[in-house]
Protein backbone atom coordinates (compact mmCIF):
# COMPACT_ATOMS: atom_id res chain seq x y z
CA UNK A 1 0.00 0.00 0.00
CA UNK A 2 2.80 2.41 0.88
CA UNK A 3 4.45 1.67 -2.44
CA UNK A 4 1.27 2.64 -4.30
CA UNK A 5 0.97 5.90 -2.32
CA UNK A 6 4.60 6.67 -3.16
CA UNK A 7 3.96 6.12 -6.85
CA UNK A 8 0.81 8.18 -7.15
CA UNK A 9 0.97 10.91 -4.50
CA UNK A 10 3.78 13.44 -4.74
CA UNK A 11 2.87 15.05 -1.40
CA UNK A 12 3.19 11.64 0.31
CA UNK A 13 6.75 11.24 -0.96
CA UNK A 14 7.73 14.59 0.55
CA UNK A 15 6.33 13.82 4.03
CA UNK A 16 8.74 13.23 6.93
CA UNK A 17 9.08 9.64 8.11
CA UNK A 18 6.81 10.12 11.12
CA UNK A 19 3.91 11.50 9.07
CA UNK A 20 4.41 8.76 6.43
CA UNK A 21 4.04 6.16 9.15
CA UNK A 22 0.80 7.79 10.33
CA UNK A 23 -0.63 7.72 6.82
CA UNK A 24 0.45 4.09 6.47
CA UNK A 25 -1.37 3.22 9.70
CA UNK A 26 -4.55 4.81 8.39
CA UNK A 27 -4.32 2.98 5.07
CA UNK A 28 -3.76 -0.36 6.81
CA UNK A 29 -6.60 0.32 9.24
CA UNK A 30 -8.86 1.16 6.31
CA UNK A 31 -8.11 -2.12 4.52
CA UNK A 32 -8.54 -4.12 7.72
CA UNK A 33 -11.75 -2.22 8.44
CA UNK A 34 -13.38 -2.97 5.09
CA UNK A 35 -12.51 -6.67 5.43
CA UNK A 36 -13.96 -6.86 8.95
CA UNK A 37 -17.01 -4.87 7.90
CA UNK A 38 -17.64 -7.12 4.88
CA UNK A 39 -17.37 -10.27 6.99
CA UNK A 40 -19.70 -8.95 9.68
CA UNK A 41 -22.94 -7.95 8.02
CA UNK A 42 -24.23 -6.46 11.27
CA UNK A 43 -21.41 -3.91 11.47
CA UNK A 44 -22.46 -0.34 10.78
CA UNK A 45 -20.61 1.67 8.09
CA UNK A 46 -20.50 4.60 10.51
CA UNK A 47 -17.81 2.69 12.40
CA UNK A 48 -15.45 3.76 9.63
CA UNK A 49 -14.45 6.74 11.77
CA UNK A 50 -12.47 4.28 13.92
CA UNK A 51 -9.99 4.07 11.04
CA UNK A 52 -8.62 7.48 11.98
CA UNK A 53 -8.18 6.62 15.65
CA UNK A 54 -4.92 4.87 14.77
CA UNK A 55 -3.22 8.21 13.98
CA UNK A 56 -2.68 11.16 16.35
CA UNK A 57 -4.59 14.45 16.08
CA UNK A 58 -1.50 16.16 14.72
CA UNK A 59 -2.11 14.40 11.41
CA UNK A 60 -4.89 16.90 10.66
CA UNK A 61 -2.19 19.59 10.62
CA UNK A 62 0.27 17.47 8.61
CA UNK A 63 -2.01 16.64 5.67
CA UNK A 64 -5.10 18.37 4.36
CA UNK A 65 -8.60 16.98 3.92
CA UNK A 66 -8.06 17.01 0.15
CA UNK A 67 -4.93 14.89 0.55
CA UNK A 68 -6.81 12.49 2.80
CA UNK A 69 -9.49 12.04 0.12
CA UNK A 70 -6.74 11.38 -2.44
CA UNK A 71 -5.33 8.71 -0.14
CA UNK A 72 -8.75 7.05 0.19
CA UNK A 73 -9.21 7.11 -3.60
CA UNK A 74 -5.78 5.56 -4.11
CA UNK A 75 -6.55 2.82 -1.60
CA UNK A 76 -9.92 2.04 -3.22
CA UNK A 77 -8.32 1.86 -6.68
CA UNK A 78 -5.75 -0.60 -5.38
CA UNK A 79 -8.45 -2.77 -3.80
CA UNK A 80 -10.47 -2.80 -7.00
CA UNK A 81 -7.41 -3.98 -8.92
CA UNK A 82 -6.79 -6.80 -6.47
CA UNK A 83 -10.41 -7.89 -5.98
CA UNK A 84 -10.54 -10.52 -8.75
CA UNK A 85 -7.48 -12.26 -7.31
CA UNK A 86 -8.66 -11.96 -3.71
CA UNK A 87 -12.39 -12.77 -4.01
CA UNK A 88 -12.52 -14.49 -7.36
CA UNK A 89 -14.38 -13.38 -10.45
CA UNK A 90 -17.78 -14.52 -9.20
CA UNK A 91 -17.73 -12.53 -5.95
CA UNK A 92 -15.68 -9.55 -7.10
CA UNK A 93 -18.71 -7.48 -8.16
CA UNK A 94 -20.35 -7.87 -4.75
CA UNK A 95 -17.11 -7.11 -2.95
CA UNK A 96 -16.48 -4.08 -5.18
CA UNK A 97 -19.89 -2.65 -4.28
CA UNK A 98 -19.13 -3.15 -0.60
CA UNK A 99 -15.74 -1.46 -0.94
CA UNK A 100 -17.34 1.54 -2.64
CA UNK A 101 -19.97 1.79 0.11
CA UNK A 102 -17.32 1.57 2.80
CA UNK A 103 -15.06 4.10 1.05
CA UNK A 104 -17.96 6.55 0.99
CA UNK A 105 -18.27 6.15 4.74
CA UNK A 106 -14.52 6.64 5.08
CA UNK A 107 -14.78 9.93 3.18
CA UNK A 108 -17.60 11.13 5.44
CA UNK A 109 -15.60 10.04 8.48
CA UNK A 110 -12.56 11.98 7.24
CA UNK A 111 -14.68 15.11 6.85
CA UNK A 112 -16.00 14.67 10.39
CA UNK A 113 -12.49 14.19 11.81
CA UNK A 114 -11.22 17.33 10.11
CA UNK A 115 -14.28 19.31 11.17
CA UNK A 116 -13.75 18.30 14.79
CA UNK A 117 -10.06 19.11 14.58
CA UNK A 118 -10.82 22.53 13.07
CA UNK A 119 -13.38 23.26 15.78
CA UNK A 120 -11.00 22.23 18.55
CA UNK A 121 -8.16 24.18 16.96
CA UNK A 122 -10.37 27.24 16.58
CA UNK A 123 -11.37 27.14 20.25
CA UNK A 124 -7.77 26.62 21.32
CA UNK A 125 -6.51 29.41 19.07
CA UNK A 126 -9.16 31.74 20.50
CA UNK A 127 -7.95 31.03 24.04
CA UNK A 128 -4.34 31.55 23.00
CA UNK A 129 -5.19 34.82 21.28
CA UNK A 130 -7.04 36.06 24.36
CA UNK A 131 -3.99 35.35 26.53
CA UNK A 132 -1.64 37.08 24.07
CA UNK A 133 -3.85 40.15 23.75
CA UNK A 134 -4.21 40.43 27.51
CA UNK A 135 -0.43 40.49 27.87
CA UNK A 136 0.00 43.01 25.05
CA UNK A 137 -2.70 45.37 26.31
CA UNK A 138 -1.16 45.27 29.80
CA UNK A 139 2.17 46.18 28.25
CA UNK A 140 3.72 42.93 29.47
CA UNK A 141 4.68 40.91 26.37
CA UNK A 142 6.80 38.27 28.12
CA UNK A 143 8.42 35.31 26.38
CA UNK A 144 5.37 33.13 26.99
CA UNK A 145 3.10 35.65 25.26
CA UNK A 146 5.50 35.91 22.32
CA UNK A 147 5.62 32.11 22.03
CA UNK A 148 1.83 31.96 21.99
CA UNK A 149 1.69 34.69 19.36
CA UNK A 150 4.12 32.72 17.21
CA UNK A 151 1.92 29.64 17.57
CA UNK A 152 -0.94 31.74 16.18
CA UNK A 153 1.13 32.63 13.11
CA UNK A 154 2.43 36.00 14.35
CA UNK A 155 5.82 36.65 12.79
CA UNK A 156 6.10 40.46 12.99
CA UNK A 157 8.70 41.95 15.30
CA UNK A 158 8.33 45.56 14.21
CA UNK A 159 6.00 47.80 12.26
CA UNK A 160 2.78 47.42 14.27
CA UNK A 161 -0.48 49.34 13.92
CA UNK A 162 -3.07 49.45 16.71
CA UNK A 163 -6.72 49.91 15.69
CA UNK A 164 -9.65 50.36 18.08
CA UNK A 165 -13.23 50.54 16.87
CA UNK A 166 -16.71 49.13 17.31
CA UNK A 167 -17.09 45.37 16.81
CA UNK A 168 -19.05 44.15 13.78
CA UNK A 169 -22.76 44.79 14.11
CA UNK A 170 -23.75 41.15 13.49
CA UNK A 171 -22.11 37.73 13.31
CA UNK A 172 -18.88 38.95 14.85
CA UNK A 173 -17.18 35.57 14.46
CA UNK A 174 -17.68 35.47 10.70
CA UNK A 175 -16.73 39.14 10.34
CA UNK A 176 -13.48 38.62 12.25
CA UNK A 177 -12.64 35.63 10.06
CA UNK A 178 -13.12 37.79 6.98
CA UNK A 179 -10.87 40.44 8.59
CA UNK A 180 -8.18 37.81 9.13
CA UNK A 181 -8.40 36.73 5.49
CA UNK A 182 -8.17 40.36 4.35
CA UNK A 183 -5.11 40.95 6.55
CA UNK A 184 -3.41 37.78 5.32
CA UNK A 185 -4.14 38.75 1.70
CA UNK A 186 -2.19 41.98 2.22
CA UNK A 187 0.68 40.28 4.07
CA UNK A 188 -0.36 41.52 7.53
CA UNK A 189 -0.35 39.63 10.83
CA UNK A 190 -3.46 40.13 12.94
CA UNK A 191 -4.43 39.65 16.58
CA UNK A 192 -7.80 40.79 17.90
CA UNK A 193 -9.66 41.02 21.20
CA UNK A 194 -12.76 42.61 22.62
CA UNK A 195 -11.96 45.22 25.27
CA UNK A 196 -15.22 46.20 26.89
CA UNK A 197 -17.38 47.36 23.99
CA UNK A 198 -14.42 48.03 21.69
CA UNK A 199 -12.66 45.73 19.25
CA UNK A 200 -8.86 46.03 19.42
CA UNK A 201 -6.80 44.88 16.42
CA UNK A 202 -3.01 44.57 16.59
CA UNK A 203 -1.66 44.49 13.04
CA UNK A 204 1.89 43.39 12.31
CA UNK A 205 4.07 43.98 9.22
CA UNK A 206 2.37 47.36 8.93
CA UNK A 207 4.49 50.12 7.44
CA UNK A 208 1.76 52.68 6.78
CA UNK A 209 -0.79 53.09 9.60
CA UNK A 210 -3.26 54.95 7.39
CA UNK A 211 -3.17 52.31 4.65
CA UNK A 212 -3.62 49.51 7.17
CA UNK A 213 -6.57 51.30 8.76
CA UNK A 214 -8.23 51.85 5.38
CA UNK A 215 -7.80 48.18 4.46
CA UNK A 216 -9.37 46.86 7.67
CA UNK A 217 -11.89 49.65 8.32
CA UNK A 218 -14.78 47.89 6.49
CA UNK A 219 -14.51 44.96 8.90
CA UNK A 220 -15.32 47.05 11.99
CA UNK A 221 -18.81 48.12 12.96
CA UNK A 222 -20.22 51.60 12.32
CA UNK A 223 -18.70 54.40 14.41
CA UNK A 224 -15.30 55.88 15.18
CA UNK A 225 -12.20 53.91 14.22
CA UNK A 226 -9.10 55.10 16.09
CA UNK A 227 -5.52 54.57 14.94
CA UNK A 228 -3.07 54.44 17.83
CA UNK A 229 0.54 55.67 17.72
CA UNK A 230 2.74 53.50 15.52
CA UNK A 231 4.47 50.79 17.54
CA UNK A 232 8.03 50.15 16.40
CA UNK A 233 8.26 46.88 18.35
CA UNK A 234 5.86 44.57 20.11
CA UNK A 235 7.03 46.05 23.41
CA UNK A 236 5.46 49.38 22.40
CA UNK A 237 2.02 47.88 21.80
CA UNK A 238 0.82 48.38 25.39
CA UNK A 239 1.39 52.14 25.35
CA UNK A 240 -0.02 52.52 21.84
CA UNK A 241 -3.12 50.52 22.79
CA UNK A 242 -3.69 52.59 25.92
CA UNK A 243 -3.67 55.78 23.87
CA UNK A 244 -5.94 54.31 21.20
CA UNK A 245 -8.44 53.07 23.79
CA UNK A 246 -8.48 56.44 25.58
CA UNK A 247 -9.06 58.18 22.26
CA UNK A 248 -11.87 55.76 21.37
CA UNK A 249 -13.59 56.46 24.69
CA UNK A 250 -13.44 60.20 23.95
CA UNK A 251 -14.29 59.98 20.23
CA UNK A 252 -17.96 60.65 20.89
CA UNK A 253 -17.00 64.25 21.67
CA UNK A 254 -16.10 64.80 18.00
CA UNK A 255 -19.09 63.49 16.02
CA UNK A 256 -17.66 64.72 12.70
CA UNK A 257 -14.31 63.02 13.14
CA UNK A 258 -12.95 61.32 10.02
CA UNK A 259 -12.83 57.54 9.87
CA UNK A 260 -10.20 56.44 10.62
CA UNK A 261 -8.98 59.10 13.05
CA UNK A 262 -5.60 59.23 14.80
CA UNK A 263 -5.45 59.17 18.59
CA UNK A 264 -3.48 62.45 18.61
CA UNK A 265 -6.24 64.16 16.64
CA UNK A 266 -8.54 63.49 19.60
CA UNK A 267 -6.24 65.05 22.22
CA UNK A 268 -8.68 67.89 23.06
CA UNK A 269 -11.54 65.43 23.68
CA UNK A 270 -9.25 63.16 25.68
CA UNK A 271 -8.17 66.10 27.86
CA UNK A 272 -11.78 67.09 28.53
CA UNK A 273 -12.59 63.45 29.32
CA UNK A 274 -9.93 63.52 32.06
CA UNK A 275 -7.03 61.75 30.36
CA UNK A 276 -3.84 63.03 32.12
CA UNK A 277 -1.56 61.49 29.49
CA UNK A 278 -3.36 63.50 26.81
CA UNK A 279 -2.94 66.71 28.82
CA UNK A 280 0.80 66.10 29.17
CA UNK A 281 1.15 65.32 25.49
CA UNK A 282 -0.83 68.37 24.41
CA UNK A 283 1.42 70.67 26.43
CA UNK A 284 4.55 68.91 25.19
CA UNK A 285 3.72 69.02 21.49
CA UNK A 286 2.47 72.61 21.56
CA UNK A 287 3.74 74.77 24.40
CA UNK A 288 7.09 73.12 24.99
CA UNK A 289 7.87 72.93 21.28
CA UNK A 290 7.01 76.58 20.78
CA UNK A 291 9.04 77.62 23.82
CA UNK A 292 12.01 75.65 22.55
CA UNK A 293 11.67 77.20 19.08
CA UNK A 294 10.95 80.85 19.86
CA UNK A 295 9.32 82.43 22.92
CA UNK A 296 7.81 85.12 20.69
CA UNK A 297 5.66 82.47 19.06
CA UNK A 298 4.07 81.69 22.43
CA UNK A 299 3.38 85.39 23.07
CA UNK A 300 1.82 85.73 19.63
CA UNK A 301 -0.34 82.63 20.08
CA UNK A 302 -1.52 83.81 23.47
CA UNK A 303 -2.41 87.26 22.15
CA UNK A 304 -4.14 85.92 19.03
CA UNK A 305 -6.28 83.32 20.83
CA UNK A 306 -6.98 85.04 24.14
CA UNK A 307 -6.76 88.80 23.62
CA UNK A 308 -7.25 90.00 20.05
CA UNK A 309 -8.34 87.19 17.68
CA UNK A 310 -7.54 89.18 14.53
CA UNK A 311 -4.29 89.85 12.70
CA UNK A 312 -4.64 93.61 13.17
CA UNK A 313 -5.61 93.40 16.85
CA UNK A 314 -2.75 91.05 17.65
CA UNK A 315 -0.32 93.29 15.77
CA UNK A 316 -1.41 96.30 17.83
CA UNK A 317 -1.11 94.41 21.10
CA UNK A 318 2.40 93.19 20.26
CA UNK A 319 3.52 96.45 18.55
CA UNK A 320 4.51 94.59 15.40
CA UNK A 321 3.45 94.69 11.76
CA UNK A 322 0.46 92.63 10.59
CA UNK A 323 2.72 90.64 8.27
CA UNK A 324 4.88 89.72 11.25
CA UNK A 325 1.83 88.25 13.00
CA UNK A 326 0.87 86.40 9.82
CA UNK A 327 4.38 84.98 9.54
CA UNK A 328 4.44 83.89 13.19
CA UNK A 329 1.06 82.13 12.86
CA UNK A 330 2.40 80.17 9.92
CA UNK A 331 5.47 79.21 11.97
CA UNK A 332 3.21 78.09 14.83
CA UNK A 333 1.39 75.79 12.42
CA UNK A 334 4.70 74.43 11.13
CA UNK A 335 6.01 73.70 14.63
CA UNK A 336 2.81 72.27 16.16
CA UNK A 337 0.94 70.95 13.15
CA UNK A 338 -2.10 73.03 14.19
CA UNK A 339 -3.29 76.29 12.67
CA UNK A 340 -4.44 79.05 15.07
CA UNK A 341 -6.98 80.17 12.44
CA UNK A 342 -8.69 76.76 12.27
CA UNK A 343 -11.50 76.46 14.88
CA UNK A 344 -10.67 72.91 15.91
CA UNK A 345 -6.92 73.48 15.99
CA UNK A 346 -7.49 76.68 17.95
CA UNK A 347 -9.33 74.63 20.60
CA UNK A 348 -6.32 72.34 21.01
CA UNK A 349 -3.87 75.25 21.08
CA UNK A 350 -5.82 77.16 23.69
CA UNK A 351 -6.27 74.09 25.86
CA UNK A 352 -2.50 73.59 25.74
CA UNK A 353 -1.95 77.18 26.92
CA UNK A 354 -4.40 76.77 29.80
CA UNK A 355 -2.99 73.40 30.85
CA UNK A 356 0.59 74.71 30.82
CA UNK A 357 -0.40 77.37 33.36
CA UNK A 358 -2.06 74.78 35.60
CA UNK A 359 1.06 72.60 35.82
CA UNK A 360 3.77 74.41 37.82
CA UNK A 361 5.81 71.19 37.96
CA UNK A 362 6.92 71.88 34.40
CA UNK A 363 9.56 74.25 35.72
CA UNK A 364 7.58 77.44 36.27
CA UNK A 365 6.51 78.84 39.63
CA UNK A 366 2.75 79.03 40.14
CA UNK A 367 1.29 82.15 38.59
CA UNK A 368 4.26 82.78 36.29
CA UNK A 369 3.18 84.08 32.89
CA UNK A 370 4.22 82.48 29.66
Amino acid sequence: MTTRLDERLEWFRSLPARERSWVGLIAQAGIAGVIAWYRDGAARPADAIDVFSSAPRELARAISLEQTVEMVRCTVDLLEELLPDIAGEAASADVRESVLTYSREIAFAAAEVYARAAEARGAWDARLEALVMEALLRGEPDSAALARATALGWSARDGITVLVGPPPASDAGAALQVMRLAAAHHGLDLLTALHGEALVAIVGHSIDDDRTARLLSPHFGPGALVVGPHASTIGDVGAASAEALAAYDAAEGWPDAPRPVHADDLLPERVLAGDPAAADRLVDVIVERLRATDAELLRTLEAFLETSPTLEGTARDLFVHTNTVRHRLRRIETVTGRSPTDPRDALALRLALVLSRLEPTRGRPPGTSL
